[in-house]
């Protein structure tokens, strides 16, 4: 960062009086052995002085004795008089028996650091003591280099200034966190004498340097938003430190929070003006100028290196290039020649246009792969699926280039400008190649380019980028004759084409010269032995099958898929045919299998048959996908070839089973006892089974976008719709991860918009909890309520009283935060009914446990911890962690009401635990913020802003902004009470301007907060 020096800070030097001996050598006999009692000793002083022997405790006596050790370990080997032993311990009132209780002090350590050494000395056997005496004092000597926890935080320090010093930030940073955590609470505790004192000071000083190092790293790596709570609880420790209110301000500006980076400023120099009579630091006010300024020089890290997961990363993700590649030697050297001239260049970008299957994505992989050497920092793929119906959007694009950067998650912004801007800050200083396959248009790729010196961009389209400001467009025609028979020849074998070679330019010429085209025949014929290139020639010459290179491309390719269509054996044809009809980017294995109504090992040998003929890709182990107009001409052949024709929907239908009921699956092992799962559609194909709920999670986190395909697709039919709601409704944790939350709104508007034309009411009272669920998580409640009115009415008109209880449920919840508690009681007391009249246990307690709430709003607080430990033995009864989670999070609030702080922090700690391994951003961050609450109430205020920081952080882009707006009007709170006033009336206007904006009652209460300040 501007103005601070790069280095790790030392540990400060000891101060020594003039007099200190020059360290002798220990006495030892030569030759002489160290037992094997002192050689695995361990010291610590960086926490409580302790002793170790292996991973043995060694007790070091009283807090007079541990002085004593403490002295002659931080002593590093030097000798100790006993003059100076008893000005440590002492000072300049020492008992009369000073001296004699400093030789007892020393007789006890040296038997528990060496219980064998008397008896081998005494017996005429060489040995080396730990604790020796020398010239009238002690010394500790014959330590291992790492027996002291100071030496090896030392070392670790050095170590990080190396690190850094070489530009190796991500190594620097981590060996500086193993170097902070070898503190273990404050130095030399319960030690005293004012040697001690002074020593905790010396080494409290420097664990402060180091921590402000390893922030300052961080702030370089991008990661500001995660650093903004542990500073802001710094500086409430360290209000006077100028240096931690500055890395402040920079993360608070970098973290989108300008007005808070300017009150942090005149917090500060309020505080130093009343506490000091001094005004900050120049580099401080020099910050303040250059945030007031919006200076560029500030919105970007430095050194903007992302966190590794371990190491630092450097992508890798060109496919393998084909082995036969062949021809387009002109436009090898061009596009070479223009990737060579990246490192002089701001950024250099070449766009190939071209029809599908001329080989735009085999050409640029194969000139990727040529440059990999011009670009050591790695090399970004990515399919942005511009030829389908859903092009990939920049933004998931992003988030996927920079979790391969070794960006953390918690550090990935959720706008397109944001994660842009931080994709070109971590690009910075590298020599990155990005291959950008299958783009939609120019819109698509800008955010993509890297925009930097060093940098290069490789595109592929089906159209020409002219509005690409600064590409190289390149058209991609088909290839010559000559290149055309070269790739066939290498294909099919030097024998076979040799002996037929006008056979061999018919078959190239009826393709168009087109190789993608020439790639599928070749292959055909290379799998079939007893085929000659006449023949396969012949095929080729009804022009039926193929159309003229001059029409549309999508005709051209066709043309050319229809011959390797029928060459296929009828197994590989019919899962040809069926898996083209599944929507979704990819497909696995399992679903694979259900689509076909096949084994999976059988399904698996298809696949991977179709895989070798080029007709289908294999994107990651056990997973499959089709080339875009692959797959367009697979639905065609469906359409045309499936017989009966009711086999393509049986397809779908079976996939539809298969994914609802693997979906029922992860939901009855998240929620055990839960009867959703017995009040679901019927399937008549088995889903996955899973061991673990970890195992269930991923499943579903990882097919979220096929599942959510699935579920659009099959809203088109009305004898799917029923399932696929269903699906959706069991799959409702996607809504809350904030992951899929976006396309799990837009799935659900679609279903119950779906439902509504059908006239199916059942099945739009089910879509419409989903869209309850999207609004609650949202907060957007007045939606909620009325979509859960409309609910209720249709689930009663239909007679389905699941939807009744769930809708009751919500409509209580939505009451308490709306402020009407008697109608919120009503509904969750009707609720509780259903859910009983049904059998439906986790029900009950979940709408006891938002009874709780509606209680502890009308001030009965005892009823309300009553009601939610009712709910928690329910849930802990039937084994349900994640709901039982939900439950202490009702009990804590309790709890805080009832003033049993300990307890509901206890409460709410188990919540989090529970919600972070589970995956639920949302309870995750409200968790957090109900932490901050009890922090307040125990006048804890460092420690809740620092829980309202991560509140934030994780709440981001999920939530809704109400939500928000009481985090921040927490966090305000706490940093009104951490004597941060500035930054605490930032929060509370921000808070204001959403509530009012809202129309919420609490925009008066957040008003109030103001006026003081406002007054002042």
């Amino acid at each position: 960062m501007d103005g601070v020096p790069d280095g790790v800070p030392r540990v400060p030097e000891q101060r020594r009086p003039d007099s200190t001996p020059t360290p002798s050598q220990p006495s030892t006999t030569p030759g002489a052995e160290r037992p094997a009692e002192s050689a695995a000793l361990r010291f610590s002083v960086l926490g409580p002085v302790r002793a170790w022997r292996g991973d043995e405790p060694v007790t070091t006596g009283s807090p007079q004795q541990r002085a004593l050790l403490a002295a002659l370990l931080l002593r590093e080997g030097r000798t100790a008089t006993a003059a100076e032993l008893i000005d440590a311990l002492w000072g300049e009132e020492p008992p009369s028996q000073a001296l004699a209780a400093v030789r007892t002090y020393a007789s006890r350590l040296r038997k528990v650091l060496d219980p064998g050494g008397e008896a081998r000395r005494s017996g005429g056997t060489a040995a080396t003591a730990v604790l020796v005496s020398e010239s009238g004092g002690y010394a500790v000597r014959d330590l291992a280099e790492d027996a002291l926890d100071l030496t090896v935080a030392q070392d670790l320090a050095t170590g990080a200034e190396k690190a850094r010093s070489a530009g190796d930030l991500c190594h620097a940073r981590e060996t500086l966190r193993r170097a902070l955590a070898l503190w273990d609470g404050e130095t030399l505790a319960g030690v005293p004498g004012p040697y001690a004192e002074t020593q905790r000071v010396r080494l409290e000083e420097w664990r402060l340097q180091l921590v402000e190092s390893r922030l300052d790293m961080d702030l370089e790596q991008g990661c500001h938003a995660e650093a903004v709570s542990e500073l802001t609880a710094l500086t409430a420790a360290h209000p006077l430190r100028e240096r931690l209110r500055e890395l402040l301000m920079l993360a608070l500006y970098r973290s989108g929070r300008r007005a808070e980076a300017l009150a942090v400023y005149a917090d500060t120099r309020r505080l130093l003006a009343d506490e000091l009579g001094v005004d900050p630091r120049p580099g401080l006010s020099e910050l303040q100028q250059r945030i007031l300024q919006a200076d560029p020089g500030l919105a970007e890290p430095s050194s903007p290196a992302p966190e590794p997961a371990a190491v630092p990363v450097r992508p890798a993700q060109l496919p393998a290039t084909v082995p036969d590649f062949t021809g387009r030697s002109g436009f090898v050297r061009e596009l070479g020649d223009i990737l060579a001239s990246a490192e002089g260049r701001v950024m250099a970008v070449s766009a190939l246009a071209g029809i599908g299957g001329v080989g735009k994505t085999t050409l640029a992989v194969h000139v990727a792969h040529q440059a990999r050497a011009a670009f050591p920092d790695g090399q970004l793929y990515v399919d942005l699926q511009g030829a389908g119906a859903r092009a990939a959007e920049p933004e998931t694009v992003l988030g996927s280039f920079l979790r391969a950067l070794g960006t953390a998650d918690s550090a990935i912004p959720d706008s397109l400008e944001e994660r842009a801007a931080l994709y070109r800050s971590v690009l910075a200083g590298r020599r990155v190649l990005v291959l950008l396959d299958n783009a939609r248009d120019a819109a698509q790729v800008r955010p993509l380019l890297p925009g930097t010196d060093g940098c290069a961009a490789l595109v592929t389209s089906r159209v020409r980028m002219l509005d690409l400001a600064g590409a190289h467009l390149i058209d991609l025609d088909v290839m010559s004759p000559d290149e055309a028979l070269a790739l066939f020849t290498k294909i099919v074998g030097e024998e076979r084409v040799a002996s037929e070679r006008k056979a061999a330019l018919d078959v190239v010429a009826a393709c168009g010269f087109l190789p993608l085209a020439i790639r599928i025949a070749a292959s055909r014929l290379a799998a079939r032995r007893t085929w000659t290139v006449s023949v396969l020639a012949a095929k080729l010459a009804d022009e039926r099958r193929r159309l003229d290179e001059l029409q549309a491309g999508d005709l051209a390719v066709k043309a050319t898929f229809e011959l390797g269509y029928g060459q296929l054996e009828p197994a590989q044809a019919r899962a040809f045919r069926l898996l083209g009809l599944a929507d979704g980017p990819d497909i696995s294995l399992a679903a694979a299998a259900a689509v076909l109504d096949l084994p999976v090992e059988d399904t698996e040998d298809l696949l991977e048959s179709l895989v070798d003929t080029s007709l289908l890709e294999s994107a990651a182990p056990g997973r499959y996908r089709f080339h875009d107009l692959v797959r367009l001409y697979a639905r065609a052949c469906a359409e045309r070839d499936e017989l009966p024709p009711s086999e393509r929907g049986s397809a779908l239908s079976r996939l539809l089973d298969f994914y609802l009921a693997s979906a029922a699956g992860v939901y009855a092992i998240e929620r055990p006892g839960d009867r959703l799962v017995d009040h679901l559609e019927p399937t008549s194909y088995p889903g996955l089974r899973f061991d673990n709920r970890h195992a269930a999670q991923d499943w579903l986190y990882a097919e979220a976008i096929c599942l959510l395909a699935c579920v659009r697709q099959a809203a088109g039919r009305p004898e799917t719709l029923p399932r696929a709601i269903d699906m959706l409704w069991a799959a409702h944790d996607l809504s809350e991860s904030g992951a899929n939350s976006k396309e799990y709104e837009a799935t659900a508007q679609a279903l119950v918009g779906a439902a509504r034309s059908h006239g199916l009411g059942r099945a739009e009272a089910r879509a419409l909890m989903t869209l309850v669920n999207v609004h609650h998580v949202s907060g957007r409640f007045e939606r909620a309520e009325e979509e859960a009115e409309r609910a209720i009415l249709l689930a009663q008109e239909s007679d389905d009283l699941l939807p009744v209880c769930w809708a009751r449920n919500a409509r209580g919840i939505i009451a308490l935060y709306q402020n009407r508690h008697a109608d919120g009681e009503e509904h969750l007391s009707r609720a509780i009914e259903h859910f009983r009249a049904l059998g439906d246990r986790p029900g009950v307690a979940a709408a006891l446990c938002n009874l709780s709430r509606i209680h502890l709003a009308t001030g009965r607080t005892q009823s309300a911890v009553a009601l939610a430990q009712e709910g928690i033995d329910i849930y802990d009864a039937m084994g349900n962690a994640l709901r039982g989670a939900n439950a202490r999070y009702a009990l804590g609030l309790a709890l805080t009401e009832s003033g049993e702080l300990h307890g509901a922090a206890d409460r709410l700690q188990e919540a989090l635990e529970v919600f972070r391994d589970s995956r639920q951003r949302l309870w995750e961050g409200m968790s957090l913020f109900r932490l901050a609450e009890v922090d307040l109430a125990a006048r804890r205020a460092a420690r809740a802003a620092a829980n309202a920081e991560m509140a934030l952080t994780v709440l981001r882009g999920i939530g809704g902004e109400w939500r928000r707006g009481n985090v921040l009007t927490v966090l305000g709170r706490a940093l009104s009470g951490i004597g941060q006033t500035g930054r605490a009336q930032v929060c509370w206007q921000e808070a204001a301007a959403i509530y009012e904006e809202l129309g919420s009652p609490e925009a008066a209460e957040v008003r109030a907060l103001l006026s003081p300040v406002q007054a002042a």
